[in-house]
């Protein structure tokens, strides 16, 4: 399902309950009680219930009732007072009460369909609300509630004939209309969802939920462009719509505007702190940023909201592995796999993290058990041989990595790792063979241009080792063992001029990499105390970083981060400045 079908389809049970929240206008006539004190509490109960002070209105409608048991009026306010304050169980009795004391009020019936629903008691709701409609045929609200209902409890096909009726008796009330498009957008029957929803919007413009589903179907049609400017204009009836900020940025990521989608999914993680998906993206798209903390802290309220999303436990325990956390990565790849056996990617995973954690035969296990599930899987066989290889079993390794490339004979990566195995094993020959399908397969591959200039060398054929490795400088020109090779080549030609001007620039290279190393080590050191509640560990490690390579971003980010987190806002803020104008300078390391 798509995530805008899954919108529509969680939008059924969200549709407003209109009738049970109207004032109970519709229950005019008054019993034989109405002596002053009824009078007073009724009327200060309602004059209550409408400033929102609910507590006041129930004590209220409680005392009416209490006076006289039959007195309908009160049993409705106070049945409607306690749905706003969630007392569901609570509220039905009162209006079973006011459908006995007045069979033939439909409304009534109405009421206590859509009470008995909220509660879960379809059976029952669904036989009220058909009475409801039965006592009143010609009245839009009572097929529109059942429709709602309906389609709550998933009678889709039904319910569009109950809100078509609906719509038909009252074709200017432009909520029918989207109501009725959402029930056809669900059952993706777009094109008729989108009639709906434009005629919605003829008769009100400014019909915020019309611009929002309007602006979704069209997004999940493909026409992304007017999808935006229709969720743009919804935003700016409501702002405060969480849905409408996510589908906004879903076209902002999908336009590559990182920053924009950014902002829109911390808005609707903000504005609806129970959208899961949209704490997912928000998590996705900050690792990717390098902002590893937001990425740990989103993966963890996904959880929190959904503790058996298999899914968001891989997606916490891939944000921790790239901390370097690996125990607590490990961990919930663990529980990932616990949840969902049968995905092979979370066993990928979990070996990923025990190669990491240079456990190699666990690695393998996990590797194994992958293949069990999807013996077909290319990406498993890779990383299957690249554990053997690691622990030195080369036949092993080498099995595998040829069953890779078998599986996908475009893939580089085998056959990368194939040439520098048996260029370790002395085979220079058969590993230039493999190296050179290499670069076949990816003409910008600058490792594998260095690494076959390093057996060239090591094969004597030093005009070829000179040429790949120029190569590899060319595509590479921060490769410091590029350089560096290239000088003892060179020197080995007799070109001592350019073999000193090669190891120089290799030396210097070296040291920015030592540097940058040092930040990111003392970055990823500091996010970890920062997770653990160490505030104060987490600010040094970062100043370290800063003070390691004052250029790295990632550095300033979590350094604003943290600090906004000890309320220091000042300092944060000069942060957030350095890394915005560091980021305009160019693209940092991440």
């Amino acid at each position: 399902m798509s995530v805008s079908s899954a919108f529509f389809r969680y939008c059924r049970v969200l549709l407003p309950f209109a009738c049970a929240l109207a004032l109970p206008s519709t229950l005019a006539a008054q019993t034989a009680a109405s002596v002053p004190s009824r009078q007073s509490h009724y009327q200060s109960g309602l004059a209550a219930w409408q400033s929102g002070d609910l507590k006041s209105a129930r004590a209220s409608f409680e005392a009416v009732v209490k006076l006289n048991p039959r007195d309908s009026d009160a049993q409705n306010a106070l049945a409607q007072v306690l749905l706003q304050q969630g007392e569901v169980a609570a509220a039905i009795p009162h209006f079973r009460t006011v459908t006995r004391l007045k069979p033939s009020l439909a409304i009534g019936h109405v009421y206590l369909g859509q009470a008995l629903s909220l509660s879960g008691d379809r059976e029952n709701a669904i036989t009220e609300l058909r009475t409801g409609v039965r006592l009143a045929p010609q009245q839009s609200e009572a097929h529109e509630a059942l429709a709602r209902v309906l389609s709550a409890h998933g009678d889709d096909q039904e319910a569009q004939s109950e809100m078509r009726r609906a719509v038909d008796l009252a074709p200017k009330r432009p909520e029918l209309h989207d109501a009725l498009g959402s029930l056809l957008a669900q059952q993706k029957e777009y094109p008729e969802a989108e009639t709906q929803f434009r005629t919605a919007l003829q008769l009100d413009s400014q019909y915020q939920p019309a611009l929002l589903h309007l602006g979704v179907t069209l997004l999940d049609s493909g026409k992304t462009q007017d999808a935006k400017q229709l969720l743009t204009q919804a935003l700016q009836v409501n702002p405060e719509d969480g849905r409408a900020h996510f589908y906004l940025g879903t076209i902002l990521e999908a336009e590559h505007d990182s920053a924009g989608a950014l902002r829109e999914y911390e808005a609707a993680s903000r504005l609806s702190p129970n959208l899961a998906v949209a704490r997912t993206r928000l998590g996705l798209l900050a690792q990717r940023a390098g902002d590893t903390a937001s990425a740990i802290a989103s993966f963890r309220a996904v959880i929190a909201m959904q503790p058996e999303d298999a899914e968001a436990h891989n997606n916490l325990g891939l944000a921790l592995l790239q901390t370097g956390d690996v125990d607590n990565a490990i961990q919930k790849f663990q529980q990932a796999v616990a949840l969902a056996p049968r995905d092979s990617s979370f066993r990928n995973n979990l070996g990923a993290a025990y190669l990491e954690k240079t456990d190699f035969d666990e690695a393998i296990r996990q590797y194994r058990e992958g293949l069990t599930i999807a013996p077909g899987n290319a990406e498993l066989h890779y990383n299957l041989g690249l554990a053997y290889k690691l622990k030195d079993d080369i036949p092993a390794a080498l099995e595998e990595l040829r069953k890779t490339i078998a599986l996908d004979p475009s893939l580089p990566d085998p056959h990368y790792t194939i040439g520098v195995t048996l260029w370790q094993s002395g085979k220079f020959e058969e590993s230039a063979t493999e190296l050179n399908e290499v670069i076949r397969l990816k003409p910008d591959y600058a490792e594998a241009y260095y690494t076959l200039g390093t057996v060239y060398k090591q094969a004597g054929d030093l005009p070829k080792a000179a040429s790949a490795l120029r190569k590899a400088i060319e595509l590479q020109p921060d490769f410091a063992g590029a350089h560096t090779t290239l000088a003892a080549v060179l020197n080995q030609q007799g070109d001592a001029q350019a073999a000193a001007a090669e190891r120089k620039r290799g030396a210097e290279l070296t040291q920015e990499k030592m540097t940058l190393q040092t930040a990111t080590f003392a970055t990823n050191s500091g996010i970890r105390l920062m997770n653990a509640g160490d505030l104060e560990g987490a600010i040094s490690q970062f100043e370290s970083a800063i003070k390691a390579d004052s250029s790295y971003a990632p550095a300033h980010q979590q350094l604003a981060t943290a600090l906004e987190r000890k309320g220091d806002k000042e300092r944060a803020g000069k942060e957030l400045e350095t890394l915005r104008k560091l980021r305009t300078k160019g693209p940092s390391v991440q």
